[in-house]
């Protein structure tokens, strides 16, 4: 197979759209009470740690969706944090997120191994510059550890975390299908060469 990293990176972009999915899909079983309810966390609330992962992923998507494009870097990559909680209720945020994701996913497709080692450059106070790998990284890490928040909050709620870690594999497809069939993804989708 060619470009394995690329793979790779791509797999991650999919497995969190997923994982987003799943902790959106039993986070809207909340009332909006419960949705914002102060819990013990990072963030205080389910609302506001769903908002973070997702004012964060458009921080970092913009940069490196520009470098990309060969454009220059965001004059104010503040801006995506103008509002801390720009959805107040689930619905819409999962609508938010699920865009989010779907343009994480249709960048990585689109990156090749060599993408990889870019520079891709984000213009705060100091100008922080990155490999193209090193931030999706750090797009994936941040929210793998953001949803494991949520997903220790929901524990304290009438509704039960759901199943997070059962995306790579090939033995647990089954366990998954439900939700690629609601994603409208195919294991070849995730899985296929590129």
């Amino acid at each position: 197979m060619n470009n394995m990293l690329a793979q790779y990176v791509t797999s991650q972009a999919y497995n969190n759209a997923w994982a987003n999915h799943r902790l959106l899909k039993a986070c809207a079983q909340l009332t909006q009470a419960e949705f914002q309810a102060t819990r013990v966390s990072f963030f205080p609330t389910i609302q506001f740690t769903l908002n973070h992962i997702l004012t964060c992923d458009w921080f970092y998507l913009d940069a490196l969706e520009r470098e990309l494009r060969g454009e220059a870097p965001h004059a104010d990559c503040y801006v995506f944090f103008e509002q801390d909680e720009p959805f107040s209720d689930c619905a819409a945020l999962q609508a938010a997120q699920r865009a989010s994701d779907l343009r994480l996913i249709a960048h990585c497709r689109s990156l090749c191994d060599a993408d990889l080692a870019r520079p891709v450059t984000i213009l705060r106070d100091t100008p922080q510059v990155e490999t193209r790998l090193r931030m999706l990284a750090h797009v994936f890490q941040h929210q793998i550890h953001h949803r494991g928040q949520v997903h220790a909050m929901l524990a304290g709620t009438r509704i039960a975390p759901p199943q997070l870690d059962e995306f790579y594999c090939a033995g647990e497809a089954d366990e998954r299908a439900q939700d690629f069939a609601e994603l409208g993804w195919t294991e070849a989708d995730v899985w296929g060469p590129r």
